[in-house]
């Protein structure tokens, strides 16, 4: 109870200040390349290699749905990335043997962390919340590899097996985790005390872990956030996934609310924050990137992953409104979700029609899009770009 912000505190906006950021996204190495992309009407959507997949991509691949094959080829990935690890208080060989899902969150969180004025930031109470997907990564997709493999292959071909199971290392078994290391990992590298933690939410992971750390900082419990989502999940166990559930595009084209949509695009990177409360940010004369005024967040009661429930969209909007004490008509932009497949876009284009209702206001005015429409859809990193 005595963690909790006076009443009067939360029915004010938040006005939380994003004073340091840091993104890695495909074809697009820093902010700087992600936002000229934008501009440029850059895509990300490329025909996945043997290097990704591990193994030629015919024989993975159908061109329509069957059990334990992809039916696109396209997906939007990371690639050819110098990952900047210096002054990060972690041993060097065991960064060398840490999964590519960790060089990405430790780059991106070393990047944000430093673009912003550090020194005001008593390390100590800054804390760390990132959003990772619970898949298995390419380490661990090595490690059963490794295990079931060669059980396999012993049961199919007895002594002529090509002989004892390999050798799994302690760091490969460490680099295989994806439910809390990520976080913890991280915050050691920047020396951050104040707790850490990981959660998957799926979709909506990076917005709920910037929820959260929003919530440490109005009860003071931190000063300071480093906050983000990451992706980067083993991609032939995602395009495979979402073959299967036939939400992935056949087309290999991404189209948010566009009548010719036909689904998701696979995309992966990361998005990280540092945040402050405002009045400490212009007290430490920071560089504020945007303020967040208000938050909300719901339970899907009613829906699921692929066809969610309008309702829930909308308390979660009118929470979010309600706390910044916002009207819809007070916006020119919304960055929504829009994944590219049919029943959620409509689910969303009409959860945004019932918001703004009947009310004042005029054609043109406010527009909407999706990012997914270049960079194809980072799940738990999705929120963050």
């Amino acid at each position: 109870m005595g963690n909790n912000p006076p009443k009067s505190r939360m029915n004010k906006p938040l006005d939380i200040a994003i004073v340091g950021m840091a993104g890695l996204f495909p074809k697009a190495n820093d902010l700087t390349e992600f936002w000229q992309n934008i501009v440029n009407n850059v895509g990300a959507f490329a025909p996945v290699g043997k290097e990704r997949w591990g193994v030629e991509p015919d024989a993975v691949y159908s061109p329509t749905p069957t059990p334990d094959k992809a039916y696109s080829r396209i997906a939007c990935l990371l690639d050819s990335v110098a990952y900047d690890f210096q002054g990060l208080d972690i041993d060097e060989e065991l960064i060398r043997s840490l999964d590519p899902l960790y060089h990405v969150a430790l780059h991106t969180g070393r990047n944000a962390f430093l673009s912003c004025n550090t020194n005001n930031i008593d390390r100590k109470r800054m804390g760390t919340i990132l959003a990772a997907i619970a898949l298995p990564t390419d380490s661990a997709s090595r490690i059963s590899e490794k295990i079931l493999g060669h059980s396999f292959e012993t049961r199919l071909f007895g002594s002529q097996s090509t002989g004892p199971i390999q050798t799994i290392h302690k760091n490969e078994c460490l680099s295989g985790r994806v439910t809390g290391l990520p976080a913890a990992i991280l915050a050691k590298a920047l020396g951050l005390g104040g707790g850490s933690f990981t959660l998957d939410a799926a979709c909506a992971s990076s917005l709920v872990a910037v929820k959260l750390a929003c919530d440490e900082l109005i009860s003071q419990r931190m000063d300071a956030m480093l906050v983000g989502g990451v992706s980067r999940p083993d991609c032939l166990y995602t395009q495979i996934g979402f073959s299967q559930l036939q939400a992935l595009s056949k087309s290999g084209r991404c189209a948010p609310f566009d009548k010719t949509a036909d689904g998701l695009v696979v995309g992966e990177g990361a998005g990280m924050f540092v945040l402050k409360r405002l009045e400490d940010a212009l007290r430490d004369k920071d560089i504020i990137h945007a303020v967040i005024k208000g938050i909300g967040l719901s339970n899907d009661m009613g829906g699921s992953l692929l066809a969610p429930a309008s309702e829930g969209q909308l308390r979660a909007m009118r929470k979010a409104y309600h706390q910044a004490d916002w009207r819809p008509q007070d916006l020119d932009f919304i960055e929504c979700h829009g994944a590219g497949t049919t029943l959620g876009d409509q689910t969303e284009a009409q959860s945004l029609v019932d918001l703004w209702g009947q009310g004042s206001w005029s054609k043109g005015q406010c527009a909407i899009g999706s990012i997914k429409s270049m960079i194809g859809h980072l799940l738990t990193a999705a929120g963050a770009a």
